[in-house]
């Protein structure tokens, strides 16, 4: 337990210090709440569909958890590089411990970056259930693991920077925009929705839609279980190709 806590206070600290990293990450949330969200809002509300922010506001808060959480995994690529994944990698702890610390810290900082994203949707217009606010962090913070476990595991098979930022960028938009954050499900043709409950983050967006604006296209029980399930396995997988590198 000790090792998972210093890994955890070590990510944070990584994420602190990186002033540049926390406000470069914010500005394509907010470039998508004001281009979207008021250059569309007319055009969904006239459509029947409402507030077009407080629609978009959910999908936008996912996105900035998935982009952090699963760009996460370029650090184990850095310790691997710098040595310093060698010196965790001899200590007397299990590589579950290890891999279990540091997605807990990188699903904290996600998390944060969730947060942050969501008070700038305030800031210019999202109006959420405030009442679930505790639970909405809570699944936040699922959302993270998920993708922090997944950002880890790829990190794990890869050796260089290159390699990791190209598998990101093409699995990364496809999982956003494929996933009915930026259009409501209920309305998409058929080929997308089988899409949409392929793309596991379809059902972090579904799920905080759920919670902050009471709109839902599978169920909150279902998105739970689904991203629980998924996070189990993802973290089991992740697990098993760390323990594979070679000091």
């Amino acid at each position: 337990m000790n090792a998972i806590y210093i890994l955890w206070l070590r990510q944070l600290k990584r994420y602190v210090r990186s002033k540049s990293r926390m406000v470069g990450s914010l500005g394509q949330p907010l470039l998508f709440l004001v281009a979207l969200g008021f250059g569309f809002g007319p055009i969904f509300q006239k459509a029947g569909g409402g507030n077009y922010i407080n629609f978009l506001a959910p999908g936008v808060i996912a996105q900035g958890i998935l982009f952090t959480a699963i760009f996460s995994g370029i650090e184990l690529i850095w310790d691997r590089q710098f040595g310093f994944l060698k010196e965790t990698l001899v200590a007397p702890v299990s590589r579950f411990e290890i891999i279990l610390g540091r997605t807990l810290g990188g699903a904290t900082i996600a998390t944060i970056q969730g947060i942050i994203v969501a008070i700038l949707a305030i800031l210019v217009g999202f109006r959420p259930n405030i009442a679930t606010i505790p639970i909405a962090i809570l699944f936040m913070f699922l959302i993270a693991l998920l993708f922090t476990a997944l950002g880890t595991a790829i990190a794990s098979l890869l050796e260089d920077f290159q390699g990791f930022q190209l598998i990101m960028n093409f699995l990364v938009m496809p999982l956003f925009f494929l996933s009915g954050a930026l259009f409501p499900l209920s309305n998409a043709p058929n080929f997308l929705k089988i899409i949409a409950r392929v793309d596991p983050l379809s059902y972090g967006v579904d799920g905080l839609r759920a919670l902050l604006v009471n709109t839902s296209s599978f169920g909150l029980i279902t998105d739970v279980v689904i991203l629980v399930i998924l996070t189990a396995l993802t973290l089991a997988i992740g697990s098993y190709l760390f323990s594979k590198i070679e000091i």
